[in-house]
């Protein structure tokens, strides 16, 4: 009981997020290309563009958007809501550029604010993107809103970025960042650089140490951060081609900083080999179908589970009923992404929810047959059945581990609610019904054989337990 009132609780407080086959909007998939120094792509390679895109989408104020590997080259892009593809596809489809910049003479304090400025932005455009009806397409108004906040983001970021002088420190001289501690425990960012690099990074720290200016490292134009130099370095400047980054780091924002940096080293050109767009039409008519397919199914199991095995059958549709709502509470607190295959893997798993039941049932059926006591039927049934619905479902689970690692996209999502539902069922037959049972079998008026076994006239009573 207490189960079900969560469950109900967390359906109508958390609401259901629904992938972009059912909300609408652009779908492109991105290829990596291999350079002449890079010819072999590594799954760390894979993980740099994919964070560097991630930047890019985010960037494009779209919520909810999902960017993930597509085997070994390719990466997914879906952006939920997004009505001009070709705007995404400009947006992603350049490459990383990395600069190490000097901050001008006598900016500190245009500096300053500008920063305050930008940080403003941000933190309104993530307020309102956390105001977003999960589900629901965005209106006119609030995209105007939302178009409006990208364009002052940008601005602002052009403001700072002119704040700082060019130079030819970037990020193909940039051979490695790394995410660490120093000496004091403190979080900070280890950089290193090949020998141009290093030369060149010598003389721009040497011009700016001791002044209070600070580097601006710049991602696609962005500024990541604005470490200064020490007055020590002021005659020679930071040499040995390597230096670190400290500041407030944490160990996210550091290993999120050292990410970004080597994606800037890694300027893999990408190409968008795909982009396609599902309208909203077509997202409300899946919707509508699928739940009229998960409601008619629904409705034909608990009919036939409540004839078929009279009493225990409508012990099983009431476990069943809870067994959805515990799986539909499942997916909204764990932040599973509905997709139509998702739908279709939760209404496979409906169907696949009783047969621990049928399995215990036939079982009881059995040993009520051979003249057990009703206690020791009901217990034998759910004791012999154990083993093979435990096989039953461990199959299942490794089908959906198979699916979930080696498919990508939509079967991943049909992989994980198949799984998740397979793991809810077990505990419904197994505690539910076991409960709902042994509660029925307590109670006089339920202890005809009849209601168990059809063509039973008499059973033994229940032997008085210990």
């Amino acid at each position: 009981m207490a189960l079900t009132i969560a469950a109900v609780v967390v359906i109508t407080q958390i609401p259901t997020r629904l992938g972009l086959d059912l909300r609408g909007g652009s779908q492109l998939t991105i290829q990596v290309q291999p350079t002449a120094a890079i010819p072999s792509i590594s799954e760390r390679d894979m993980e740099v563009v994919q964070s560097v895109v991630e930047g890019r989408v985010n960037g494009l104020g779209v919520s909810e958007a999902v960017v993930q590997q597509l085997g070994n080259n390719q990466l997914l892009v879906q952006l939920p809501g997004v009505s001009d593809p070709e705007q995404a596809e400009r947006v992603l489809g350049g490459t990383a550029q990395l600069e190490f910049r000097a901050q001008r003479a006598g900016t500190d304090q245009q500096l300053a604010i500008e920063n305050q400025v930008l940080q403003g932005h941000l933190g309104e455009q993530a307020a309102l993107q956390a105001s977003l009806p999960e589900g629901a397409s965005v209106e006119a108004e609030t995209q105007v809103r939302i178009e409006r906040l990208q364009s002052d983001i940008q601005a602002s970021e052009a403001a700072i970025a002119n704040l700082f002088e060019p130079s030819s420190l970037g990020g193909d001289q940039l051979t490695d960042a790394i995410a660490g501690t120093d000496s004091a425990g403190r979080w900070v960012v280890s950089i290193r650089f090949n020998n141009e690099g290093g030369n060149r990074f010598a003389e721009l720290t040497k011009a700016i140490a001791g002044t209070g200016r600070a580097i601006g490292i710049f991602l696609d134009n962005r500024l990541l951060s604005a470490p200064q130099v020490n007055v020590q370095y002021a005659e020679t400047g930071i040499t040995g081609g390597g230096a670190e980054i400290s500041g407030s780091f944490t160990a996210e924002s550091a290993n999120e900083l050292a990410i970004q940096l080597r994606g800037g080293a890694l300027p893999l050109p990408v190409e968008v080999v795909e982009n396609r767009t599902v309208g909203p039409t077509l997202g409300r008519d899946s919707i509508q179908r699928s739940l009229y397919a998960g409601l008619v199914g629904l409705a034909l199991v608990l009919v036939f589970m409540a004839v078929y095995y009279r009493l225990p059958g409508i012990l099983a549709d009431v476990a069943l009923i809870i067994y959805a709502l515990l799986t539909w509470a499942a997916f909204n607190l764990l932040g599973v992404t509905l997709t139509l295959p998702g739908i279709a893997g939760f209404i496979l798993s409906i169907g696949m929810a009783v047969d621990a039941n049928v399995l215990i049932f036939e079982r009881t059926r059995e040993e009520l047959r051979s003249d057990k006591t009703l206690y020791r039927s009901v217990e034998s049934g759910f004791f012999r059945a154990f083993s093979s619905i435990l096989d039953g479902n461990v199959t299942t689970l490794i089908s959906c581990l198979a699916l979930f690692y080696f498919g990508a996209g939509l079967v991943k999502g049909f992989a994980l609610t198949l799984g998740i539902g397979v793991l809810i069922s077990m505990f419904t037959a197994l505690t539910c019904t076991r409960t709902l049972m042994f509660l029925a079998i307590s109670l006089p008026q339920f202890r005809r054989p009849s209601l168990f076994c059809p063509g039973l006239s008499s059973v033994r009573p229940n032997p008085v337990r210990p």
